[in-house]
C-alpha cells in the first residue's frame, strides 16, 4: 500500500505517465479490428431477409398458452407493417398487477418467405431482436416450431434467436411464417426483422451477435465478480484498506445490472417484478460504489455529498420496492433522477481526480460519463425511438468497467509490490548499516575490554606480588636486620619466597573451570619440597564437576589456601605424612587436607595470621574453611560451591599474609 507521501498527485495505483493511456490505445485499436471484422462478416453473410409482415392485433386479458396453429385470417388480416416494427409505448397505469388479470395483447405478424432453393438442405431462423413482456411462438407453415414459456415477462429480448426448422417442412421450403407475441397493452411488443437461410449463411450473422450481444457482457460480468470475490477475501485480511471492498462491491452491482443481458429465456428463480427491481436500482448502487472507490482513488473526502448521494438511492430504492408504487407511472422519474445522479457522480469526479492528479481516477469518471451517455441511448432503444436491431451499449460499457477496475487493481498490486521491493532494499541497506555500526562497536568494546582485562590483570598480580612475595621478602629483611639474624634459616626463608613466586605464576595458568588440574600443579610444585622434609604425600582426587566461576583470580586464593595448610604441617605440625582428598558432597567440593602431626586448637591463641587470612580468602571466592583436630594430627577442610550466584569480591591480604 502506498504510503501518505505516496498518495498526492498521481493518485493510487499510479504508474508511468504513458502506461495506462500506452494501455488504453492498444485496446481501442483492438476494438476498432473488432468492429472491422464484424462488419465484414455481416458484409460477406447470406441469407434471405424478409422485412415485410400483415399485422394484427386482438386484447386479452392474463396470458394465454398460444395455440396449435394460427388463426386462418391472421395471414390475410391486419395491416401491412415494415419490420423492424416498434410501436412507440403507451404510457398507461396498469391497474391490475397480477399476471392473471393484467392487461395484455395478441399480436400476430404474418410472414411470406421469399422463394428458396428447394435442395432439401436444413434451413434455419435468425431473428435479431424481439420485444415481449409475454409470450413468444413461432409458426411455418401452419406448425408450430417455437415457443417460449408462457407469462415469460422478462423475456431476454437482448439475446437473438436461433431456430432449426424441423425437417417436416424442409421437403420444401416453408411459404409463410406466422409470430404471435403476447405482451402487456400499450408499453410491449416489438419485432425485428426476420433471416431464413442455411447454417453457412446464417451462422456468422447469429453468432457474431450472440457473442457480442450476450457472451461478452456475461463473461466479462462473471469474471469480474469472480475477481471482486478475491477482492473481498483479501479485504478480510486487510481492514484497513477498503478499496478491496468497494472493488467487490462494485463487481457485484455490476454482474446484477449485467444480469439482464443474458437471462429471460427461461423462467426466473425470483418473480419479473423483483428482477425488475434489482436490474434498476443496481444503477444507484453503482453510482454510490463509484462514488467512494473514486474517492479513495483521488482522497477527496465528501461527506455532505456522500451522505446526499446514499440519501436519494435509499429513497428511490425503498419507492421502487414491488407494490408501493405503480412503476410505470414513476418510471420517467426514476430515469430522470438516474440521469442527474449519474452527472453528479462522474462529473464531481472528474474534477476532484483533476485536482489531485490521479490519472486512473480520469479516467474511471470519464468512462462513467461514457457509461451515461450509453445508457441514454439504451433508455431511447428501450422505448422504440431507435432501430430495435441496435445493441444496447451498456453492455459494452459494463466490460469497459470490467477492464479499468482489473486495471486499477493490477496497478494498485504491482505499486505495492515495487513499495515492498523498495522497503526490502532500504531495510536491507539500514541492516547493513546497523550491522556495520555494530561490528565496529563490538571491535571497540572488545578492545575496551581486553584493556580493562589486562589493568585488572596487572593490579591483580601487583596486589599477590605485594601480599604474597612483597610481605615475604620485607618479612625477611626485618628478621636479617634484627638482633637474631644469625639464628635465622635463611634457606627456608628463600624457599618460602621461591614458593610464593611458583604460585603466582601458577596462578596464571588457565584452569578452564577445572579444580583437578589447578590441585595437580601445586602437588607438582609441593611434593618434591615435602619428600625433601620427609613427609609423604598421599592424593587421592576422586571425579568432580566443573566450577564454571573458577578463574585465575579465585585459583590464586585456593591456591594460597592450601599452600598455608602444608608451610603449617611443615612448621609446626612435625608430621610424617599428609593426605589431600577432593570429592563432590551435595552442591559441594570438600577439599581436605589431613595429618598426622601433633594438632592444635583451633579455637586458641593465635600469634601469627596464617588462620585468619585462610578464612577471608575462603570467604572472598564464595567457600569456606575449617579445622578439625583429634587425638592425632590436624584437618582442614576446604568447602566450594559447585555453583554460586556471583564471584567473591576480590581478597586483599594485609602485608604479611
Amino acid at each position: 500500500m502506498a504510503s501518505s507521501s505516496d498518495q498526492g498527485r498521481g493518485g493510487i495505483g499510479e504508474g508511468p505517465v504513458g502506461g495506462p493511456w500506452l494501455i488504453w490505445a492498444a485496446g481501442l485499436a483492438l476494438a476498432l479490428l473488432l468492429a472491422g471484422l464484424a462488419l465484414v462478416v455481416q458484409v460477406r453473410a447470406g441469407g434471405e431477409r424478409i422485412v415485410l409482415a400483415r399485422s394484427s392485433f386482438t386484447d386479452t386479458i392474463g396470458y394465454q398458452a398460444p395455440p396449435p396453429a394460427p388463426p386462418a385470417q391472421a395471414s390475410t388480416a391486419g395491416r401491412q407493417v415494415r419490420l423492424p416494427n416498434a410501436p412507440a409505448p403507451e404510457w398507461t397505469p396498469g391497474v391490475e398487477p397480477s399476471p392473471q388479470r393484467i392487461a395484455t395483447r395478441v399480436t400476430w405478424y404474418a410472414l411470406q418467405v421469399p422463394p428458396l432453393p428447394d435442395d432439401g438442405r436444413q434451413l434455419y431462423l435468425y431473428i435479431p431482436r424481439w420485444k415481449s413482456d409475454g409470450s413468444l411462438a413461432i409458426y411455418a407453415d401452419g406448425r408450430l416450431v417455437r415457443q417460449s414459456h408462457a407469462n415469460l415477462q422478462w423475456n431476454g429480448s437482448n439475446q437473438p434467436l436461433w431456430i432449426a426448422l424441423p425437417r417436416t417442412t424442409v421437403s420444401h421450403p416453408p411459404r409463410i411464417l406466422d409470430i404471435r407475441l403476447q405482451h402487456v397493452r400499450g408499453i410491449g411488443g416489438a419485432f425485428s426483422s426476420v433471416w431464413i437461410g442455411t447454417y453457412r449463411q446464417l451462422a456468422p450473422r447469429y453468432y457474431l451477435r450472440e457473442i457480442f450481444q450476450v457472451g461478452l457482457p456475461a463473461f466479462s460480468a462473471t469474471a469480474f465478480l469472480a475477481t471482486g470475490i478475491f477482492g473481498l477475501l483479501v479485504w478480510f485480511g486487510r481492514r484497513d484498506e477498503p478499496i478491496y471492498l468497494l472493488f467487490f462491491a462494485m463487481s457485484a452491482v455490476c454482474f446484477v445490472r449485467m444480469l439482464h443481458t443474458f437471462v429471460g429465456v427461461h423462467p426466473l428463480v425470483v418473480s419479473d417484478a423483483w428482477f425488475g427491481w434489482l436490474t434498476v436500482n443496481s444503477l444507484y448502487w453503482m453510482m454510490i460504489v463509484l462514488h467512494l472507490f473514486a474517492a479513495q482513488l483521488h482522497h477527496a473526502r465528501q461527506p455532505r455529498l456522500t451522505f446526499v448521494i446514499l440519501a436519494n438511492s435509499a429513497a428511490w430504492t425503498i419507492a421502487t420496492l414491488p407494490g408501493l408504487l405503480d412503476a410505470t407511472l414513476i418510471a420517467w422519474l426514476v430515469y430522470l433522477n438516474i440521469i442527474g445522479l449519474g452527472l453528479v457522480v462522474g462529473v464531481n469526479a472528474a474534477i476532484q481526480s483533476a485536482r489531485a492528479g490521479a490519472r486512473l481516477a480520469i479516467l474511471l469518471s470519464a468512462w462513467c460519463l461514457v457509461t451515461l451517455a450509453a445508457g441514454v441511448y439504451d433508455w431511447a432503444l428501450q422505448q422504440n425511438l431507435v432501430n430495435i436491431e441496435s445493441v444496447f451499449l451498456t453492455n459494452f460499457t459494463g466490460v469497459g468497467f470490467t477492464l479499468i477496475f482489473w486495471h486499477i487493481m493490477f496497478s494498485r498490486y504491482v505499486e505495492a509490490l515495487e513499495t515492498a521491493t523498495r522497503a526490502k532494499a532500504d531495510l536491507a541497506r539500514r541492516l547493513a548499516q546497523r550491522e556495520a555500526e555494530l561490528t565496529l562497536s563490538h571491535a571497540r568494546l572488545r578492545e575496551i575490554e581486553h584493556r580493562e582485562l589486562l589493568h585488572q590483570e596487572r593490579q591483580r598480580l601487583m596486589q599477590d606480588m605485594h601480599d604474597g612475595l612483597g610481605s615475604t621478602l620485607v618479612g625477611a629483611l626485618r628478621a636479617f636486620e634484627s638482633d637474631r639474624a644469625a639464628d635465622l634459616d635463611a634457606v627456608g626463608i628463600l624457599r618460602g619466597c621461591i614458593d610464593d613466586l611458583k604460585l603466582t605464576i601458577d596462578s596464571m595458568e588457565p584452569v578452564e573451570t577445572d579444580l583437578l588440574l589447578l590441585l595437580a600443579t601445586l602437588r607438582f610444585r609441593l611434593q618434591p619440597r615435602l619428600e625433601a622434609s620427609g613427609v609423604r604425600l598421599t592424593w587421592n582426587a576422586g571425579e568432580i564437576p566443573p566450577l564454571a566461576w573458577l578463574d585465575q583470580r579465585h585459583a590464586l586464593h585456593i591456591l594460597r589456601i592450601l599452600q598455608e595448610a602444608f608451610a603449617n604441617v611443615l612448621k609446626h605440625a612435625g608430621a610424617r605424612e599428609v593426605a589431600l582428598a577432593v570429592l563432590a558432597e551435595g552442591g559441594q567440593v570438600l577439599v581436605r587436607v589431613q595429618d598426622d602431626g601433633r594438632g592444635f586448637d583451633p579455637a586458641g591463641p593465635s600469634t601469627g595470621r596464617g588462620l585468619a587470612n585462610q578464612r577471608r580468602r575462603a570467604e572472598a571466592i564464595g567457600g569456606a574453611v575449617r579445622w578439625e583436630t583429634g587425638d592425632r594430627g590436624a584437618c582442614l577442610v576446604l568447602v566450594l560451591p559447585i555453583e554460586k550466584a556471583g564471584s567473591g569480591a576480590a581478597y586483599s591480604s594485609a602485608p604479611g599474609a
